[in-house]
């Protein structure tokens, strides 16, 4: 049988030629590549040399010696995974979480942070924090709600003109320093309170210097102005700022949105055929995972900041209205029993003992916790919130829609990972096992595509996301029958398994499925 499923033989013999001229660090041999690019894989081999691919090809033919050799028959050799949508930006500050080893076990070697509209106002100083190395590579997006809290605080009211001149400042600062684009949550406080019209001007300044524009957009569901008038709201961003718009972990989210992912599709693929550049990243779950207040309160409680807020969930005069929007929101996202806490509040045990339920929260649904605090659901999520809000997974989207959204060509993998949900712990690896081996809904190339190249980019990170000679090393060795997911919603730190190796700019940091310890990802910077 001929080794060579599909291969350009130009392009093999200049490579052979110019590897063959010294030796390779690593030889990755015999594997089936899938390059990124959602075309036919093939058998070849994989040279590395420092930190860049320097040949692809059969080795044998061209002469190539090899330092290191990693026997890979029988496995699929791919680009590292992309991952445009992450909350990492504590880990990498954290020394014990800096080598990121829940997103290497996925496969994931560059993680984009600052999403939702958070994150790091100064990208500046926190891409220099990485100069001594991380888990994975880091690019970062710089928070319209980051930046309108340094200016604005917690008001609900629009910037004055110099307000928005030293916002859109800060953008600029930003980008300089090597963002690659803006974030927005315009569901959450304060992005929920920004105009349109303010955050075209921003998204303007970000275009401008080369970024796209990220968003949580202002109602996944039917809060405000509803999924499909918060589709239309970002797209007009995009048309109006002149730059790149991706919708950030795109879903149909709530009862009386399900099924609506037929008109996202439809407004999404007009606006690309009208020329605006469009994209979308998706989790494979149907639960989203955020905090008790952000899923129940209206945005106005929580003007001012937490303690304006506080004083309106103590005042009987508000308390009324206040707990029929609760109730409604509740019942958007499925009733009490759809919420799962996640996380246990981060307080002394003197102060966890004075908490309802003695702050043992973490694990138990809504409906459970206030049957056992005697409570009605909306008085026990009052409760736990005024002793400092959790953590929560909530079950709200249906498959139908999910996969539907896979299937779209615009649509790439992102994790949204955070603590707390299985999505930071398994992504990557679940869409393998359940959507590619399991059900078949895309085909692995696509997965890998939709992992890799296509992320790399939308987001302009030019070298990286192919397997191609040139491009840096940063590659993923895995069986495609066994790589699998092990977190779950009650156990969401299992780690995910059948990642054999996982290479960082040409560095080995998993071998045999297990992490060294390295710390080979880079800071990367717009443009560089």
């Amino acid at each position: 049988m001929n080794r060579w499923l599909t291969i350009f033989a130009a392009p093999v013999c200049l490579a052979a030629a110019l590897a063959a001229q010294e030796p390779v660090d690593l030889l990755i041999a015999g594997g089936t590549v899938y390059d990124g690019s959602g075309g036919t894989p093939f058998i070849a081999d994989v040279g590395i040399r420092g930190d860049r691919i320097v040949f692809l090809g059969d080795a044998g033919l061209a002469g190539i010696r090899a330092a290191r050799t990693l026997d890979a028959a029988r496995r699929v050799v791919a680009p590292g995974f992309i991952d445009p949508h992450t909350h990492v930006d504590g880990d990498l500050r954290n020394p014990a979480t800096r080598g990121l080893v829940p997103f290497l076990l996925q496969g994931v070697t560059t993680v984009i942070s600052g999403n939702d509209g958070g994150g790091p106002v100064d990208v500046g100083a926190a891409l220099r924090r990485l100069e001594g190395g991380a888990g994975t590579n880091v690019a970062f997006l710089v928070g319209h709600g980051s930046i309108r809290r340094v200016v604005l605080g917690m008001s609900d009211r629009a910037p004055s003109p110099t307000e928005l001149a030293r916002m859109g400042a800060m953008v600029a600062q930003a980008m300089a320093d090597g963002a690659i684009g803006l974030s927005t949550g315009l569901y959450y406080a304060p992005g929920s309170y920004a105009t349109t019209e303010e955050v075209i001007e921003l998204a303007r300044v970000a275009g401008a210097a080369g970024g796209y524009y990220d968003s949580h957009i202002r109602d996944e569901s039917s809060y405000t102005i509803g999924l499909l008038g918060a589709v239309d709201e970002t797209i007009r961003i995009g048309r109006e700022a002149g730059v790149p718009v991706h919708f950030a972990h795109l879903k149909a989210l709530g009862v009386d949105v399900w099924g609506q992912s037929d008109a996202v599709v439809a407004r999404i693929l007009a606006a690309r055929a009208a020329g605006l550049r469009v994209t979308a990243d998706q989790y494979p779950y149907t639960a989203s995972g955020t905090g008790l207040g952000a899923s129940l309160l209206p945005r106005w409680a929580e003007a001012g900041g937490r303690d304006s807020l506080l004083r309106r969930l103590a005042d009987p005069a508000i308390a009324a209205r206040l707990e029929k929007e609760m109730a409604e929101n509740l019942r958007r996202r499925g009733g009490a029993g759809s919420l799962l806490i996640t996380g246990e509040p981060a307080a002394s045990p003197a102060a966890r003992a004075r908490m309802p339920a003695g702050g043992k929260w973490k694990g138990k649904r809504l409906a459970a916790l206030a049957s056992e605090l005697g409570l009605e659901p909306v008085k026990a999520a009052i409760a736990i919130i005024q002793a400092g809000d959790a953590g929560i997974a909530s079950f709200n989207m249906s498959e139908a829609d999910l996969e539907h959204l896979m299937r779209q060509d615009f649509v790439v993998t992102g994790s949204d990972g955070s603590d707390g949900h299985p999505r930071k712990y398994g992504t990557f690896p679940k869409k393998i096992a359940s959507y590619v081996r399991e059900k078949g809904v895309i085909s692995l190339a696509r997965m890998i595509q939709a992992s890799s190249a296509q992320t790399a980019d939308l987001a302009k990170l030019t070298d990286r996301g192919r397997v191609e000679v040139g491009r840096l090393a940063d590659l993923i060795v895995f069986d495609s029958a066994t790589v699998a997911d092990r977190s779950t919603y009650e156990q969401p730190e299992r780690l995910a398994v059948g990642m054999e190796t996982v290479i960082v700019n040409g560095r080995v940091v998993v071998t045999g499925g297990r992490p060294i310890g390295a710390l080979a990802g880079r800071p990367l910077r717009r443009g560089r």
